[in-house]
């Protein structure tokens, strides 16, 4: 059946810039929209816009839900060209669809209409991944009450379709290919790779890319990382370097060269490790000059993540068969659905998902079609007893890795892997199935693997993570919770095993001891009248007995010492040990007949119920003989009110939200991290490569000292090679550097009137960082109107929304601005004028908390202090340029910055101590040229 598509009438396109600033668009052209009038078109009348959530909060409206009358174009960008990337904004839509950028409020409102006539044309001419698809899934959300729906069938129906689907069509998990088995690849060999080799292999590379032949620094890089992928000599001695290459030398494709040839000549697999979402999206993207063809880039070039990242389809399938009894946001999910058929992985987090689509409208939080519904955070997965087994996408990543040549993996995932292989080695037991003992590594943004190390080898026994075990143990006992306990999981497993069927039992009635709902209004209820049920929210509230008459509170929370604990906190503490032991002994107990199931019937065991097995054995291991173990032993010491350990910290800490205390902790964490990481990572190696644009610390009588000591590497018997290249870039003329003299930084009045002067005088493309969330917002209230008033829109973390999506946001608008903290600072990669100023509120000194302060007296005093700031100075710079046509100014508004703090800048840039107005006059003129 076809038919010819009605005559498309599109609402007025409405654009609210921040300030706010608006705009209408509609057939007869563009006009300016006061405030209030917008306000009024926004809330009555049929209304096109981009992000409906963003839109509301700059009018001041609250978020309105889905409905007939508000026509969001991101949804439809989402139905027509799922698993595509968009910034989500009038100007991110424009430029996603091949426009120019549009440049204030009228012309994006024109761009935005013009937008949505593009999307429907190309749906018409070749929806994804059928028509007949598409088709069924448009008429599914038509029915909802998507206001897209009559014009998406209609562009569908413009050409001939066929009636193949008897389905809502949001039943994608039916359509997805299965993995396959394939027989183990085995030991990877230990044949050499010359640097020669490798800097032929960089030539190669280059040319498939169409650039020019490798620059002197990066062919450099390429041969001496040749180094690291030499055969080791002893047990326990990888070969270790340190590389810190300058920004603009290319060291992404310099070590995939050696790299790939490694994995070539030995088998499966090299694991190039990152610390940042972006960095995983870039080395993909550089190993298509490995593998062109796409289909071979996707065995040979695997990203992975943890399984927490990954749509769980079980998930999904319950969330849509809810959605279409009315008990979920089915639009959401029917756009979920397009994903799902589209998606490289299946990766929600940093992948090919929009992130910006469920909170485009008022959806309630347990509705939406987003990661933190529809992914395994809770370790709920029940493996070959799921009916998606096959098609997984988590099965299919980590299946895909263990065959894969290149293995683009993150430090989080690699540290917590290694601590639970460690862990079980320490015991005896094999090696994991799902993880891979890690010969060759490559670790880049190195900087961060201390901070990586500290966190995958740390304990926390909070009210949040033990409301969490008991949740994976007795699974959702709220109404209308999704989810499966561990009875749910095991006990068709486990059939008619009598001991291990007692001690699931015996541990589902103990986890009862363990926070449960409402468990943090019982601790710290705001009229102060505590509730706690359990040991374990008695020892709680202790804890935060103690934190009052202890600690000073800030705007995040508050800490303090573990030891000496308080009379009240030493019983409780004894208590809740007491009522830990009782979870952890069935359930190692459970653990143990399983192990016994799997060798007793291992000639008769189907293959689906050892998986199952298996991976139940993973959370029990994980929780039983590493989890409840950790946390007995911390309140064990506070029990015992025992000597501090010199090589860890145990602390008390509570945070806050919003003035309410949402969770509290009892933290233990290593001095120093690297002692595990080394351990459990490091030393099983046979080569490892740490890269970084800032390794190496130019104060130092060794440069690399600091980096050694923070990598693990100064624990091997042998120093690591080092290598040290500086950026091509001549910063003598792409960049300046300015420290404001006559700036009080504790004024935010003052503060804010500096940053806006020196975003006006750039023009916009502006990125202010700040240390303290409250110091943002007092600052953007001041001068997010006086920016729009000149065109030049600003964009705030913890106001405007996700900080992933505004950072794209900011890429995409060259002339916006953006105020944000450290998750900006770490994340922000944005070539081009779209960043060209970088302004920092006051020094980036380390916080000092209970366990920084623990560290600067182990690791060197004062000077350990400037080393961690020297390189947050030196990270944010870098983001500066990234080009050789770059160019930037830094600025730092915190008079008493030492100079000592910028020597790790590049060579060639010059710091100047200045006034305001000369810094102002300064950044006009040289960003002005």
């Amino acid at each position: 059946m076809t038919a010819t598509p009605a005559t498309l009438d599109l609402a007025p396109a409405l654009v609210v810039l921040p300030g706010p600033r608006a705009a209408v668009a509609d057939a007869t052209g563009a006009q300016p929209l006061r405030t209030p009038d917008a306000r009024d078109l926004f809330e009555q009348w049929p209304v096109l816009v981009a992000h409906a959530a963003m839109t509301a909060r700059r009018l001041g409206v609250p978020v309105p839900p889905r409905s007939g009358r508000v026509f969001d174009a991101l949804e439809l960008y989402a139905f027509v060209r799922p698993g595509r990337f968009c910034a989500p904004s009038a100007a991110g839509l424009a430029q996603a669809l091949g426009m120019a950028e549009p440049k204030g409020a009228e012309a994006q409102a024109v761009a935005l209409r013009a937008a949505c006539g593009v999307l429907l044309a190309e749906l018409a001419a070749a929806p994804e991944p059928s028509r007949e698809e598409a088709l069924a899934v448009a008429e599914t959300l038509a029915r909802g009450g998507w206001p897209w729906g009559t014009a998406a069938i209609g562009a569908l129906r413009s050409a001939p379709v066929g009636n193949m689907f008897r389905t809502s069509g949001l039943d994608a998990w039916t359509r997805l290919a299965e993995w396959e088995g394939e027989a183990p690849p085995g030991e990877p060999g230990s044949k050499p790779i010359l640097p020669e080799a490798a800097a032929a292999r960089l030539r190669d590379l280059l040319e498939r890319s169409g650039l020019d032949e490798a620059r002197p620094a990066q062919a450099e890089f390429a041969a001496e990382a040749a180094w690291a992928f030499q055969p080791r000599e002893r047990e326990g001695e990888p070969r270790m370097m340190l590389a810190e290459a300058g920004t603009g030398i290319g060291k992404t494709l310099a070590y995939l060269a050696p790299a790939s040839l490694w994995a070539e000549a030995n088998g499966p697999a090299v694991w190039v490790s990152t610390y940042t979402r972006a960095l995983q999206r870039q080395i993909e993207r550089e190993s298509h000059s490995i593998y062109p063809d796409p289909k071979v880039r996707a065995r040979k070039a695997v990203v992975r993540k943890g399984r927490e990242n990954y749509l769980c389809l079980l998930n999904f399938q319950e969330a849509v068969n809810a959605a279409q009894l009315g008990g979920g946001d089915l639009v959401g999910m029917g756009l979920a659905a397009r994903w799902v058929r589209t998606t490289r992985d299946g990766d929600m987090t940093g992948g090919d998902f929009p992130a910006w689509l469920p909170t485009l409208f008022a959806v309630p939080p347990a509705n939406q079609a987003s990661a933190a519904n529809l992914v395994d955070r809770r370790g709920e997965c029940i493996h070959a007893g799921c009916s998606h087994y096959r098609t997984c996408f988590v099965e299919k990543a980590i299946r895909g890795s263990r065959k894969a040549d290149i293995v683009i993996a993150n430090h989080a995932l690699v540290l917590t892997q290694a601590a639970f292989d460690g862990a079980r080695a320490a015991r005896g037991s094999k090696a994991d199935g799902e993880t891979t003992q890690l010969k060759r590594i490559v670790f880049d943004e190195g900087h961060h693997l201390f901070d990586a190390a500290d966190s995958a080898f740390a304990a926390a026994l909070s009210g949040a993570e033990a409301a969490e075990l008991r949740r994976w143990i007795r699974g959702p006992e709220g109404r209308g919770r999704r989810g499966r306990g561990l009875e749910q999981r095991l006990m068709e497993v486990l059939g008619d095993h009598e001991e291990a069927r007692d001690a699931l039992i015996a541990a589902t009635h103990a986890a009862a001891a363990l926070p449960g709902e409402g468990w943090s209004g019982r601790i710290a209820p705001p009229n102060g009248e505590v509730g706690p049920v359990g040991p374990v929210e008695h020892f709680l509230v202790a804890v935060m007995e103690q934190l009052r008459a202890r600690a000073a509170p800030s705007e995040i929370g508050m800490e303090c010492a573990a030891r000496p604990a308080l009379d009240l906190v030493r019983e409780t503490a004894r208590a809740a040990a007491a009522a830990l032991a009782k979870v952890e002994a069935p359930l190692v107990a459970l653990a143990r007949q399983l192990e016994n199931v799997l060798d007793d019937e291992a000639a008769t065991l189907e293959p689906s119920s050892r998986a199952r097995i298996e991976g139940a054995l993973r959370g029990l291991d994980r929780r039983a003989r590493m989890t409840l173990p950790a946390w007995r032993s911390m309140l064990r010491a506070i029990d015992e009110d025992a000597e501090d350990d010199p090589d860890f910290v145990d602390w008390f800490d509570a945070t806050f939200l919003y003035g309410r205390v949402v969770d509290a902790a009892c933290r233990r964490h290593w001095v120093d991290p690297t002692e595990p990481l080394t351990n459990a990572v490091i030393a099983p190696a046979h080569g490892v490569l740490v890269t970084s644009a800032t390794l190496a610390d130019a104060t130092l009588d060794d440069p690399f000292a600091l980096a050694e000591m923070r990598t693990g590497a100064a624990r091997l018997p042998e120093r690591p090679k080092t290598l040290k290249l500086a950026s091509p870039f001549d910063y003598a003329s792409q960049a300046r550097c300015y420290v404001v003299t006559d700036v009080a930084k504790d004024d935010a009045r003052q503060v804010a009137a500096a940053m806006r002067e020196l975003f006006l005088a750039a023009g916009g493309g502006g990125l202010g960082l700040f240390t303290a969330i409250r110091r943002l917002r007092a600052v953007h209230e001041r001068i997010a109107g006086p920016l729009a008033d000149k065109g030049i829109a600003l964009y705030a973390q913890h106001i405007d929304g996700e900080a992933g999506s505004l950072v794209d946001i900011f890429r995409a608008e060259e002339d916006a601005c953006l105020l944000g903290t450290d998750a900006v600072r770490d994340g922000v990669d944005v070539p081009g004028r779209s960043l060209r100023l970088l302004v920092f509120d006051r020094a980036p000194w380390p916080r000092p908390d209970i366990l920084h302060k623990a560290r600067r007296v182990r690791f060197g005093g004062k000077g350990y202090d400037d080393a961690v700031a020297r390189g947050r100075i030196s990270q944010a710079f870098g983001r500066l340029i990234r080009r050789a046509d770059d160019k930037g100014v830094f600025v730092m508004l915190d008079p008493a910055s030492p100079t000592r703090l910028f020597s790790g800048l590049p060579e060639g840039v010059e710091l100047q101590r200045v006034g305001l107005v000369e810094a102002i006059e300064g950044v006009a003129g040289f960003l002005g040229k």
